[in-house]
C-alpha cells in the first residue's frame, strides 16, 4: 500500500478547516459591519455574547476543528513514518473525515443538535478506533 495515501484524508480535513474559516468570516464580518461595533465590543467574549447562532456556530465549529482533528493529524503522520498505513487505517481515516464534513455542514447551517452529535460521535469513534489499533499494535 502506498503510505502517502494517508495524507489524502488529511488534506481534505485541512481544506474543510479552510472552508469553515472562510465561511466564519463571511458570516462574522457583515454582522460586525451591520451592527457597527466598537473596539471594546469586539473582544472574543463580547462578540460571542452578541452573535446570533448563524454567526456564532461557524466560529464554534472552527474551534472544534482544532480539537479531535489535531489527534488525527498526529496519528496520520505517525502511521506514515512507521510505515503502518493499510486499508483499515485508510477506511477509518476517511470515515473520520467524511463524518467531520457532515458535522461541520450541520453545525454551520441548521444545527440540529442530535444529528450533529450523531455525526460527531461516528467521527470520534473512527478516530478512537485508530488510536486503539495503533496502541494495540505498538504495545503488542
Amino acid at each position: 500500500m502506498e503510505q502517502s495515501s494517508i495524507f489524502e484524508p488529511v488534506i481534505v480535513m485541512l481544506v474543510l478547516t479552510l472552508l469553515v474559516w472562510v465561511y466564519m468570516y463571511a458570516r462574522r464580518i457583515p454582522f460586525i459591519r451591520k451592527n457597527n461595533f466598537g473596539p471594546d465590543e469586539l473582544t472574543a467574549l463580547e462578540l460571542q455574547k452578541r452573535s446570533p447562532p448563524e454567526v456564532a456556530n461557524p466560529s464554534d465549529n472552527l474551534k472544534n476543528l482544532f480539537e479531535l482533528p489535531v489527534i488525527f493529524y498526529f496519528l496520520s503522520i505517525f502511521l506514515y513514518l512507521t510505515n503502518q498505513v493499510d486499508q483499515v487505517y485508510l477506511i477509518a481515516s476517511w470515515s473520520f473525515v467524511v463524518f467531520r464534513i457532515f458535522h461541520s455542514i450541520v453545525h454551520c447551517t441548521f444545527n440540529l443538535i442530535m444529528l450533529r452529535f450523531s455525526l460527531y460521535l461516528v467521527s470520534a469513534l473512527s478516530l478512537w478506533f485508530i488510536v486503539l489499533r495503533i496502541g494495540f499494535e505498538t504495545i503488542a
